[in-house]
């Protein structure tokens, strides 16, 4: 038992594990963010733009009600009386959801990892002409631009 706990001490202590608890808290708290960005900025367009639709309360009654009734606003009245519902509705607005989430955390990792990786220093590989200034490979002897022979190879 002893071993067990000096292994798990071992593992607490490393720091992939508190920065996985720290991912799982940070993605909480982005999650609950996106979530209100798409409940609350994206959707309200496309339902405007759709005539006022919400997916969410899209559903198909597979069989009616205890009482016979099939006519209800949302799948949880529908439910609430006894129906069984196909709530395809909701499914579609989590897809879209899942969508808009998943391109949030694509833009934030891709912008992450453009802040981590250095610039590349890229080496000079063309030079000026001593005599009309113009950029030429190091390695030519003669400048193509004014044809002047170059003796000895000029800095970069």
């Amino acid at each position: 038992m002893k071993k067990i706990w000096e292994d798990f001490k071992k593992f607490a202590i490393k720091g992939n594990a508190v920065d996985l608890a720290i991912g799982v808290i940070i993605g909480a708290a982005f999650g609950s963010i996106i979530s209100s960005l798409v409940k609350d900025v994206i959707m309200p367009p496309i339902s405007l733009l759709t005539g006022g639709l919400d997916f969410s309360n899209q559903f198909v009654i597979l069989r009616a009600a205890k009482d016979g009734s099939t006519a209800f606003h949302t799948p949880a009245d529908a439910v609430k009386a006894g129906a069984i519902t196909w709530n395809y509705g909701n499914f579609i607005t989590l897809v879209i959801n899942f969508l808009i989430v998943a391109g949030a955390v694509f833009l934030l990792v891709r912008a992450i990892n453009k802040l981590r990786e250095p610039a590349e220093e890229k080496e000079p590989d063309q030079k000026d002409c001593p005599e009309c200034a113009m950029k030429i490979p190091f390695k030519a002897t003669r400048c193509p631009y004014c044809t002047t022979e170059l003796s000895e190879p000029a800095a970069p």
